[in-house]
């Protein structure tokens, strides 16, 4: 084996047990914007241009046309400038425009007029593929990557005016009136591709997905009285679940230069996190919704092509992201927790009230010589956080709306090549009564050998 190649694998394999190094990192919703640096470089289209073997986490089908490959890559990630203000217009413990009439919080205290910004400002996301084919019409493969986004932390800073629904009002250091607040939501994928030619030009595939969850949370005590079980709804350690799903995918040429591409992800049913069964609802499920992706990519000249993709995220099929913060009101508080379906952690417990996303996504691609390949690319997805869905929000503010990116590969050899893209992102929540901000640059480094 040679020395860099022996290298790589010690490295990616360090980087992938490495826990903390696949934490959060979010551009459409907490998926993240593309996978693999090519795709990246994209604005995370391409899933019809398939480049290299991490094309299998958008469209299994491409592995077949890429060879035997192995890429091994790492992205550091600065979401800066995440946090929220607080509307000075807010009086009391009741606001219905920011959360209902029965609202128990006053973010800011009483006054309201505070501004506070999140921590966790860098993160390093690793990724690893490897394609053998099998013969020169179908490979097997398996592709390591990760979802983020939700990693946050209130050092210090804010206080609520709250009441819990138990009794006179008062005003508490934190966010929530209950100290430092920080969340993390991570998310492993590993899969497993066949993929298959029906012709010179056509293939299909199928991957099998094992997936992993790590989740923490505290700071919420205040929510304790809406709470079905109040000591699984904040402050314990790492929690883990794990589940699996199916992803297919098919491509082929509809005309000279011109591929059209599609694929689909199952639903991934996972355990629950039993730690937090009384924060998301049904007792602590976190299922990772489905997701659909079509794609294009058109030959514009011999060495350039512009690729356009349209990926749609169900997370209204998810009880926890999806059920609104308004199913709170509902619920029956209590000195040792609430009762009925719609406190945090019942069969129909409030959420994030998020909605289904759907991410526009255009790229270019030049040869500029056979050494150099340049990409562009730029994607758009609306926020998928309602304006009335503030409150569990502040901390997951994944409200990248539009994002613009490049990148290059340099081939330094017959066999290894160098890849870089860079990201940034910025928001549109200046609609909300709270303002979420959550933009910054990315550098995303694989090495092909």
């Amino acid at each position: 084996m040679k020395p860099i190649l022996r290298k790589s694998l010690v490295a990616a394999a360090t980087a992938m047990l490495c826990t903390a190094s696949y934490s959060a990192y979010a551009t459409n919703g907490y998926f993240s914007h593309g996978y693999g640096t090519a795709n990246k470089g994209l604005a995370g289209g391409g899933s019809a241009l398939p480049q290299d073997a991490m094309i299998a986490a958008s469209n299994p089908a491409g592995m077949v046309f890429v060879g035997n490959r192995m890429e091994a890559g790492a992205a550091l990630f600065s979401p800066s400038d995440r946090g929220y203000e607080a509307s000075d217009s807010f009086t009391g413990v009741s606001d219905t425009d920011f959360c209902g009439a029965a609202c128990p919080f006053t973010l800011g205290g009483a006054g309201g007029g505070e501004a506070v910004t999140s921590g966790n400002d860098f993160f390093l996301i690793p990724h690893f593929a490897r394609n053998w084919m099998i013969d020169s019409d179908s490979s097997i493969g398996v592709t390591v990557y990760g979802n983020g986004g939700m990693n946050t932390g209130y050092y210090g800073a804010g206080q609520a005016q709250h009441n819990n629904g138990l009794g006179t009002a008062v005003t508490t250091p934190g966010v929530y009136g209950a100290g430092d607040v920080t969340m993390d939501l991570s998310q492993l994928f590993i899969s497993a591709t066949y993929a298959r030619k029906i012709n010179a030009n056509a293939s299909w595939g199928a991957s099998l997905i094992a997936a992993g969850q790590r989740f923490r949370v505290k700071g919420l005590g205040t929510f304790a009285g809406f709470s079905s079980d109040p000591s699984k709804l904040s402050g314990n350690t790492h929690d883990y679940s794990y589940g699996a799903g199916v992803k297919l995918g098919a491509m082929g040429e509809v005309a000279p230069g011109v591929t059209l591409a599609g694929s689909v992800q199952s639903k991934i049913y996972m355990s629950e996190f039993d730690d937090y069964a009384g924060l998301f609802a049904d007792d602590g499920d976190f299922d990772i919704p489905a997701t659909a992706t079509v794609g294009l990519a058109w030959d514009t000249s011999p060495s350039s092509v512009l690729t356009f993709d349209i990926q749609h995220i169900w997370y209204s099929d998810i009880d926890a992201i999806a059920n609104p913060i308004q199913n709170l009101f509902t619920c029956v508080p209590g000195p040792t927790g609430g009762t009925g379906a719609t406190c945090l952690g019942g069969s129909n417990g409030a959420g994030f009230g998020w909605e289904d996303m759907t991410i526009f996504k255009l790229g270019y691609q030049w040869q500029s010589s056979p050494d150099w390949t340049w990409r562009v690319g730029y994607s758009y997805g609306e926020n998928p956080i309602p304006e009335d869905q503030t409150l569990f929000n502040i901390i997951a503010p994944a409200t990248v709306e539009s994002a613009i990116t490049f990148g290059f590969t340099k081939k330094m050899s017959a066999s290894n090549d160098l890849s870089l893209a860079f990201m940034y992102g910025h928001g549109s929540s200046d609609q909300f009564r709270l303002i979420q901000i959550d933009k910054g640059p990315c550098i995303y480094m694989a090495l092909y050998l």
